[in-house]
């Protein structure tokens, strides 16, 4: 590998953690928000509930109101009966009275509805309020755990931007200012390295010749394609050289000795 490759390897290893870490961060919010929504949902269940249960409140003390007035209005009218002076006044009368307390029949079972719907509503809101509070507690768990993760995040980036500054600082200027420009005109890694003849940046097939001179490390040479700077995984060439020739030797020796 070419040596100047090595501190840009290094510097690109720095950078992809670094882009992983704000990643992360940008999708913790969304986390929070995720892990809201159900407390959301609790907490409108049982606001709706208790306004419900505030109407209902209302409907029976008016009803109640209605049925009070009603008896009262009721009550002088059997008063006035001793008051009439014929019978077919007395007959009208009774027939108000009746109709009267027919009403009052009809007020006194829309009370009754009324109270069984809040019962209802209140065994509703109870388990609603039951709900919340274990929405609260888990909403309140994930929520520590996302601001430790937020935390840990931004302490290691902090120590990454240090490590990547001071890795800068023994790049050449010439070849950190091509690093930066590939890196931000590939989004993501400026180096990919070479394998089986492929460049792992694009995945496509390199041809030999460049496969070569990537390979014996003595230049800084580009994809054909991606245009990011190619280093070779692997032996280097001048390794490889020596294994084969003491592979013949071996092979020659072994000749030799059955001859």
């Amino acid at each position: 590998m070419n040596p100047q490759l090595r501190p840009l390897i290094d510097l690109q290893t720095l950078d992809l953690r670094m882009s992983e870490i704000k990643d992360s961060q940008r999708k913790l919010p969304v986390l929070l928000e995720t892990a809201q929504a159900p407390l959301n949902d609790a907490t409108k269940q049982l606001d709706d509930l208790t306004a419900s249960l505030d109407t209902a409140n209302k409907e029976k003390r008016s009803l109640e109101k209605d049925l009070e007035a009603h008896e009262s209005q009721t009550e002088k009218m059997r008063t006035r009966l001793s008051e009439l002076k014929t019978n077919k006044e007395y007959q009208a009368h009774l027939f108000e009275i009746e109709m009267a307390n027919k009403k009052k029949g009809e007020i006194e079972e829309r009370i009754l509805m009324c109270m069984e719907r809040l019962e209802q509503q209140q065994k509703a809101a109870k388990e609603a309020q039951a709900k919340k509070a274990e929405a609260e507690k888990l909403f309140a768990e994930e929520k520590s755990k996302l601001d430790a993760q937020q935390a840990s995040l931004t302490a290691e980036l902090v120590e990454l931007e240090q490590k990547h500054r001071d890795a800068s600082a023994h790049v050449e200027k010439n070849l950190l200012a091509r690093y930066t420009k590939l890196k931000a005109s590939r989004k993501d890694q400026a180096l990919a390295p070479v394998r089986n003849g492929i460049c792992f940046g694009c995945k496509l097939q390199l041809p030999p010749q460049l496969v070569a001179q990537v390979r014996r490390g003595d230049l800084l040479l580009n994809c054909n394609y991606c245009h990011r700077m190619l280093y070779w995984e692997g032996a280097a060439a001048e390794e490889v050289v020596p294994a084969a020739a003491a592979t013949v030797k071996k092979q020659q020796d072994e000749a030799g000795e059955s001859v």
